[in-house]
């Protein structure tokens, strides 16, 4: 959720070194995207926007590819589109890749996706109603949004801290449940299900993970197969070749899995919320 990255987004396409934080992060968000897509019955799938506060921007939906689903990713920045498109290419995974100036109007037909959703990335739009608005007309099934957890201790941090860069770049405002419910409510979608997710055993800070756990004389906690030469990152996991990857990662789930709903409102990253259309009255 660290402010930097958007300072920082080239980096990561060239060091690829997402660090432990937002690798694990990539495989908590895996499986509940495996898990809503096979619910649902999801085949062709929209992410927009793609650029939120994590690592390598535009490979969220890069799993859900190589479960064979239809992507299709939309971003307001040129540049980054580009480098986009080399690393899916890279990784043989097949994608539709779109340019949006504002998120006002989505090019794209109506009810083209089975499924549209966003994570870390709702405040980037430039008018709420209009952009969801967009995703109404051009979902048929699912909608999902997933916004950084807005009580836990980094966001609050890092919100106090960064506040004049924070009003700068992104409208916190969207990213309140409040705001964004009456909305999809108006438009005829129902709230099935909402949790918090991305629940590690470090708290959500503007730092790489390995440093903050040495830091704290906590080094010992860590995957002791990660090269720090080489950093984290589960884009060799893509490339087909790491496919334990997810494994090393889950074994720092223990909070996610045990953890009560009440404490993890302290400590979790992320907050989901998955909404259908709701059924029409007779």
């Amino acid at each position: 959720m660290a402010i930097p990255v958007i300072d920082n987004w080239r980096n990561y396409f060239h060091t690829e070194d997402e660090g432990l934080g937002s690798s694990y992060e990539r495989v908590i968000l895996n499986q509940l995207l495996t898990r809503i897509c096979q619910k649902y019955e999801i085949q062709k799938v929209l992410e927009a926007p793609l650029f939120g506060f994590t690592g390598i921007s535009g490979i969220n939906s890069m799993n859900m590819a190589r479960e064979g689903k239809e992507i299709t990713l939309i971003d307001d920045n040129s540049e980054r589109l580009v480098m986009i498109e080399k690393l899916w290419k890279e990784c043989k995974f097949p994608v539709n890749l779109l340019y949006s100036e504002n998120f006002l109007s989505l090019p794209t037909d109506d009810n083209e996706f089975d499924m549209s959703w966003n994570f870390s990335a709702l405040w980037f739009v430039q008018n709420l109603e209009s952009f969801l608005t967009e995703l109404d007309r051009i979902t048929k099934r699912v909608i999902l949004i997933i916004v950084p957890n807005r009580t836990g201790p980094g966001f609050i941090l890092q919100k106090i801290m960064g506040k004049k860069r924070y009003n700068k770049f992104v409208n916190l405002s969207w990213i309140k449940f409040s705001r964004f419910s009456r909305i999809m409510n108006s438009l005829g979608w129902q709230l099935i299900e909402e949790r918090l997710i991305d629940c590690p055993p470090w708290p959500d800070i503007g730092m790489k993970k390995e440093l903050f756990a040495k830091k704290l004389c906590l080094g010992f906690l860590l995957d002791k197969d990660v090269d720090e030469t080489e950093g984290a990152s589960i884009m060799s996991y893509y490339r087909g070749k790491d496919e334990d990857f997810p494994q090393r990662m889950l074994k720092y789930n223990r909070l996610e899995q045990l953890l009560p709903e009440i404490l993890k409102r302290f400590w979790a990253h992320h907050h989901y919320y998955l909404y259908i259309r709701k059924p029409v009255s007779s």
